[in-house]
């Protein structure tokens, strides 16, 4: 290199390789794309998704490691990393559904998963059936010729109906049909759905996983290397790939995880507890309440019980705006899974796409709060939540 121009040095700087150790944290490799000294090995690793590391959009050390982290947390074979919850969603749905197709989904769901599948129905003439998250012989009456997947969610969102996992896998499988399971709510540290039947496991990234409110990320986890590959191609294609550095940055949150979960679970059962005793609120919606229908299954299913819950003002709509402008600690905001307590109206935010009908079919209110709980004290929290109802 001494013998080079300056403008041709600053080109090729040196890139020393660490020998006889190696780092304790992953590094970023936040480059567009690798070197090769043989070319058979660069046009394989263009074409499979365990092959050399070739192009950023294919894959990357660091994303590859979070996909390894996140496939063995849930018990899947591999899995693909994209840019947002939504970009693994819609990399599974538009990767393995074709025009004329039939989808069975759970009748809560996510505004925006929702809203992808509509738009399926409409601009593909993929039909959906909805069925209630627990009723397998639903499943078994809605399956048609056409059908080819099962769509459900762990713990649903905002209103956190419990799906019966194994029943409804079960009854998939009968079927011949896949089925996809949006885990984020229950994170892998509550429940891993591959284990009870899954064919498929998604997650917004941007939440429990990453922990920190500071990513935007999603990924899919497979049971299998076909359906990896599947949709692994069509991922590529549609360039929702993930970016090294969200990647690191998840990677940075899931070590502490498990600890997290168990904050955001414990904060959880004293706010709802406490609020369902409360003269202004009419009803709280959390699975560790006995009151809730979902409790005994999610008793059976999960080891504890998530740290998102909503509730109902008795007051309506006029009152959950009130106590969103009177809390001081609670912030309001978008999303969930950070250390941070959120809260959000979800008929006007979350689930503002979706119709009356299918607000009236989730159980969402004019007066239903989501509460997203973060990891501070239980004991400010509370105090923060008491002022801002006692100020209605």
């Amino acid at each position: 290199m001494s013998s080079l121009h300056p403008e041709t040095r600053v080109v090729h700087l040196p890139r020393p390789t660490p020998e006889g150790s190696r780092p304790i944290a992953m590094p970023i490799y936040q480059t567009s794309g690798f070197v090769f000294d043989d070319p058979a090995v660069f046009a394989d690793g263009m074409g499979r998704p365990d092959g050399a590391y070739v192009y950023g959009r294919l894959s990357n050390p660091t994303v590859r490691a979070m996909e390894e982290a996140v496939a063995g947390l849930e018990g899947g074979v591999a899995a693909v990393a994209t840019g947002s919850g939504m970009g693994a969603i819609n990399a599974v749905l538009l990767g393995l559904l074709r025009s004329g197709d039939h989808v069975i989904a759970q009748s809560a769901l996510y505004g925006a998963t929702a809203q992808a599948l509509n738009g399926l129905a409409e601009r593909f003439g993929v039909e959906v059936t909805h069925v209630p998250q627990d009723d397998p012989a639903a499943v078994r009456g809605a399956v048609r010729p056409t059908t080819k997947l099962l769509y459900l969610e762990t713990i649903a969102n905002p209103m956190t109906q419990v799906a019966d996992l194994p029943g409804m896998c079960a009854a998939a499988r009968e079927a011949g049909i896949l089925t996809v399971v949006d885990n984020t709510f229950a994170s892998p540290i509550l429940c891993r759905p591959i284990e009870h039947g899954a064919d498929i496991v998604v997650h917004s990234v941007t939440k429990y996983l990453s922990g920190h409110t500071d990513v935007v990320g999603g990924i899919a986890v497979f049971a299998s290397e076909d359906l990896h590959r599947r949709v692994w191609s069509y991922a590529v294609e549609l360039g929702a790939t993930a970016d090294p550095f969200a990647a690191w940055l998840t990677l940075r949150g899931m070590q502490t995880l498990p600890l997290r979960m168990e904050r955001h679970c414990a904060n959880a059962r004293v706010l709802a507890t406490r609020l369902a005793g409360h003269p202004a609120v009419a009803a709280v919606h959390w699975p560790g309440l006995p009151s809730h229908p979902s409790h005994e299954l999610a008793a059976k299913l999960l080891p504890d019980f998530g740290g998102v819950f909503s509730f109902d003002l008795a007051g309506g709509r006029q009152a959950g705006e009130a106590f969103m402008r009177n809390v001081r600690l609670a912030l309001l905001a978008p999303s969930l899974g950070g250390v941070e307590t959120l809260i959000l109206h979800p008929a006007t935010t979350s689930h503002r796409t979706v119709s009356a009908a299918g607000l009236a079919a989730a159980g969402i209110g004019e007066g239903t709060v989501r509460v997203a709980v973060g990891i501070e004290h239980a004991e400010d929290l509370w105090a923060d939540f008491a002022q801002a109802l006692d100020a209605i």
